[in-house]
């Protein structure tokens, strides 16, 4: 039996206009994905694939369907402020442009979510540090993001992403800004996590990155239309 980490079970999600007309984007998605994959996501513009990122990541609710987190319900939580402490708490986002902090120094940015689950200033800073060590950036701890390259600040953006030790990453196009050796470093990162028996959830256009993960999935207007495993590529 697969050990289910993230379920959906015909999942719907519309959108709907100032004229009340409704915008399906999400038509009925039946996906599980497994506590240690690192899945793909691929497919055209428009075709739902960031908005199926968002709804795994609690920021979007369903319009319909159920969402299984860790065999949770969390497609029926209503409540902001627990939706925004399971994304904290079992959750680390990644995305295409890094969403630093302009004024923090890179050790700031990575401990920051820390300080919402209300760790102490030592611990959560002995963390970031030791995660900058860990890609290379123990000498940039006091550097600012203008003072860092792209694929520094995708580096920093990633050990926010971890700080709290989550169980799942979760990643909209993060090597689209980057060039392809920066690219693959950030590569790098995603298997050395998946490795610790973490999920990876990553949206991409580039069929390049996708064979680093174990699975590829795409969907066309708002549909799974394959979902394959392979072998992933070796970085």
């Amino acid at each position: 039996m697969v050990n289910a980490e993230i379920k959906l079970i015909s999942a719907r999600k519309s959108y709907y206009l100032s004229s009340g007309e409704e915008i399906p984007v999400l038509k009925g998605v039946n996906l599980t994905i497994a506590k240690g994959e690192f899945v793909a996501i691929m497919g055209e513009s428009g075709g739902g694939k960031t908005t199926l990122l968002n709804i795994i990541g609690c920021l979007h609710p369903l319009t319909d369907g159920e969402y299984l987190l860790s065999g949770e319900n969390i497609g029926a939580v209503r409540d902001d402020f627990t939706l925004a402490f399971i994304r904290n708490k079992k959750m680390g986002f990644v995305f295409q442009q890094f969403n630093l902090f302009a004024r923090l120094s890179a050790l700031k940015n990575v401990a920051l979510p820390a300080l919402y689950l209300g760790r102490p200033r030592l611990e959560r800073e002995n963390r970031a540090r030791r995660l900058l060590e860990s890609v290379g950036l123990g000498d940039r701890l006091e550097h600012r993001p203008s003072e860092l390259s792209g694929g520094q600040q995708q580096r920093v953006a990633i050990c926010r992403a971890l700080v709290n030790e989550p169980d799942i990453i979760l990643a909209d196009e993060p090597t689209g800004a980057l060039d392809s050796e920066s690219g693959l470093e950030i590569m790098r990162i995603f298997r050395d996590f998946k490795k610790q028996n973490k999920t990876v959830v990553m949206v991409t256009h580039t069929a390049t990155v996708a064979k680093f993960a174990d699975r590829i999935i795409y969907l066309r207007d708002g549909q799974v239309i394959s979902d394959n495993y392979q072998l992933a590529s070796k970085y």
